[in-house]
């Protein structure tokens, strides 16, 4: 049997890529825990990476009750485990102490299910596109684009979004001129948010309703992120969040119902990571899928979050996120290049709500990736 036969017998190979530097390490972990619970083993040869806090690929367990929050205990990556890289000709090699390397053979695809960071923001997606191995979702650029909200917001407004009004505080600025920086804030009118500017699942995010507080909400973004990024509140907003799928090789990405996020209660204001993955958060929050919209309003929505994805070249998966006031305005919040992955997330919610299920959704997202060739396009 020839060696091409030989390949096209074989299952695709899929490495499951989580962990990372981030803040966000322990929801990529999360995240992963239910991806490797659904993805067709039948189908698919299934390789587990983990990448450490401190940098180190490793080959991982995926063991989903230990990759699970257990009793508010984050997990993290096993950083003991074999160390593992990427060779030549996509393969992956093990290194073993004392032994000679070896490879696990050729990944077909990649799917980069971290979060913040170096990962999520177009590193790691440079790096597989410098190896030629195709990988869920999108590329450099949008990648980029979609983790920096200073830069998303350029791009969201250069399209025709509304987006809030922001100050941008960067470490040199912070450094020279504070007062300055105080002074940019104040003229947005309180309450504002204070926000990492490269970061997710609300880390690092202070609501602020005073000059008094601005100081240490600054400094608490700035434990994530030298760069910060101040936002005006919308006038009593609801938040609405739609979720986007495909638009690779030229097809038009397709874009699920909408859904709505409701906190109160518990001494928390806003949609933070307490609410987001905690159990003790849940009695305060409450998702809508589908959102109670009146039908105009659900199309404007659906549509501009298209608008959005198509700003920043988005490819594969996206949730994009808006605020509505009162006064009926559709305002876009960000956009999610990774977004949470768990069942109970909203972006499988959504898709679920729209007609695919969460393993239809994991298996939807290889089979864009196989069908994208790396490069230039």
């Amino acid at each position: 049997m020839s060696e091409y036969s030989k390949q096209e017998q074989r299952k695709p190979r899929v490495a499951v890529v989580f962990g990372g530097r981030s803040s966000e390490h322990a929801i990529s972990c999360v995240t992963a825990a239910n991806v490797l619970q659904v993805i067709d083993r039948d189908k698919y040869d299934v390789v587990p990476i983990g990448i450490s806090t401190s940098g180190h690929w490793v080959l991982e367990s995926g063991d989903p009750e230990r990759l699970s929050i257990t009793d508010g205990k984050l997990p993290e990556v096993d950083v003991t485990a074999l160390p593992v890289l990427f060779g030549a000709n996509r393969e992956l090699v093990v290194s073993e102490p004392d032994q000679v390397p070896s490879t696990l053979g050729e990944v077909d695809v990649v799917f980069p299910l971290l979060h913040g960071p170096w990962g999520e923001d177009g590193t790691i997606q440079g790096l597989l596109e410098m190896s030629d191995i195709r990988y869920v979702g999108s590329g450099v650029l949008a990648s980029a684009v979609g983790m920096d909200k200073h830069y998303m917001k350029v791009v969201f407004q250069a399209a025709g979004l509304e987006v809030t009004p922001y100050v941008v505080i960067r470490d040199r600025d912070w450094t020279r001129d504070p007062a300055a920086c105080r002074d940019a804030v104040d003229a947005l009118g309180y309450p504002v948010f204070v926000k990492p500017c490269r970061g997710g699942s609300s880390l690092g995010i202070s609501k602020v309703n005073n000059l008094d507080e601005l100081d240490d909400a600054v400094a608490e973004a700035r434990a994530h992120d030298p760069k910060v990024i101040v936002e005006a509140s919308a006038k009593s907003p609801r938040e609405i969040e739609v979720g986007v799928l495909g638009g690779v090789n030229g097809a038009p990405p397709e874009v699920s119902v909408c859904g709505e996020i409701a906190v109160s209660g518990g001494g928390h204001d806003f949609y933070d990571f307490e609410t987001k993955y905690l159990p003790e958060g849940e009695e305060y929050t409450a998702l809508s899928v589908p959102a109670d919209l009146p039908e105009d309003i659900a199309s404007e929505i659906r549509a501009k979050a298209l608008t959005a994805f198509d700003a920043i070249e988005g490819e594969g998966l996206a949730r994009v996120d808006f605020f509505l006031d009162a006064d009926g305005q559709v305002v876009i919040n960000e956009i999610n290049t990774m977004p949470g992955f768990t069942p109970t997330s909203m972006f499988p919610r959504l898709w679920a709500a729209t007609g695919v299920d969460y393993p239809a959704l994991v298996d939807r997202l290889l089979t864009l990736a196989m069908t994208r060739p790396t490069g230039l396009r």
